[in-house]
């Protein structure tokens, strides 16, 4: 039996990680080479912004947060705080030469159970929580949506048993009505049929009050969600706010992009890539593969694809302003980003 979970781009965590990603995309628009690693916390009405930024481009830090914040789907006002330095540069002089910048273990997944090459449980998790996205920007009929909101589904021997969805709401419509509408219109259109599938929506029977009035947010604090969902380990690293020098997020995009193009040529059904590596140093101290019944794929992982950090920039075209894109519903099963895509293994 596995569990995975999504939220939606209002939750309060995930509010911080698509300002932080806005941002860092504002900096690369503005030079490519910029080294960024930002870090956002929110609580009731007060938003700060911390980290170390080194680059040419110049960007209003309060503006594009409160822009964020509105376009997620709030009207409250925010005060916002800044706190940025430059990159240090001890780290900066092992970055420079094309090391990595920092030390780590990274994680990268694929599985041939579902079309995206993802997990089932995460994979369904994230559609529902789109699906509530989709239909409150874009259906009248489910205008009474908030931003706030998270999903969960728990697969059994590739069935679903339970799935719970808490989505955010106006005061006035009933609990009984939330149900009817989310059954129908979020539930039934991803799982399909529902006989003998547990549905629990807003358990606590209430969520009027969502996003930072209700809670706090920061910055990397849904790992799992960014990832599969924990069906494999995970090295700790968060990806939102950092450029791709930083290898906590590049070397996981490479992991995925090995893994998911090893399982799609035919070398495992499910495939796990980890890879570690020393902070100024651009080869990994290690890097494995194993396929699901435990055969060492760590051979073609190396042949096939190029772990150096300054490589994987310029494979997967790093340095382009893609990331705010991927900080909710997922980094990873949607082939518009890079790291998803097929190539033929020659």
């Amino acid at each position: 039996m596995k569990t995975a979970e999504s939220v939606t781009e209002g939750h309060p965590d995930k509010v911080c990680d698509q300002i932080a990603d806005a941002l860092l995309d504002e900096y690369l628009k503005r030079d490519p080479q910029s080294r960024v690693a930002l870090e956002v916390f929110g609580s009731h009405g007060m938003l700060m912004v911390g980290g170390e930024v080194t680059s040419t481009g110049e960007v209003d830090i309060e503006a594009m947060a409160k822009h964020v914040y509105k376009q997620i789907g709030y009207d409250d006002e925010l005060e916002v705080f800044v706190n940025i330095e430059l990159q240090s540069g001890d780290i900066a002089q092992g970055v420079d030469t094309g090391g990595a910048g920092d030390q780590g273990i990274m994680y990268g997944y694929a599985s041939a159970e579902t079309a995206s090459y993802m997990p089932a449980p995460i994979a369904h998790a994230h559609e529902l929580s789109r699906r509530l996205a989709d239909l409150r920007r874009h259906d009248a009929a489910f205008a009474w949506l908030r931003p706030d909101g998270k999903t969960q589904v728990t697969m059994d021997r590739g069935r679903v048993t339970t799935v719970v969805v808490s989505a955010q709401h106006a005061p006035e419509i009933s609990q009984e009505d939330i149900r009817a509408k989310l059954t129908e219109g979020v539930i039934a259109p991803v799982i399909g049929d529902l006989a003998g599938v547990e549905v629990l929506i807003n358990p606590t029977g209430r969520f009027v009050v969502g996003g930072f009035t209700a809670d706090t947010g920061l910055t990397g604090r849904k790992l799992m969600v960014d990832t599969y969902g924990g069906m494999i380990p995970h090295g700790g690293g968060a990806f939102s706010g950092k450029d791709s020098t930083k290898v906590d997020r590049s070397a996981a995009y490479m992991a995925r992009f090995a893994a998911k193009n090893l399982v799609a040529a035919g070398y495992a059904k499910k495939c796990m890539v980890s890879v570690a590596y020393a902070i100024g140093r651009a080869e990994p101290v290690m890097l494995t593969a194993r396929a699901e019944d435990g055969r060492d794929l760590s051979p073609l992982a190396a042949k096939y694809f190029d772990f150096r950090p300054k490589a994987i920039v310029e494979r997967l075209g790093l340095r382009q302003p893609i990331f705010r894109e991927t900080a909710a519903y997922g980094h990873f099963g949607r082939e518009r980003f890079p790291w998803e895509q097929l190539v033929e293994l020659k």
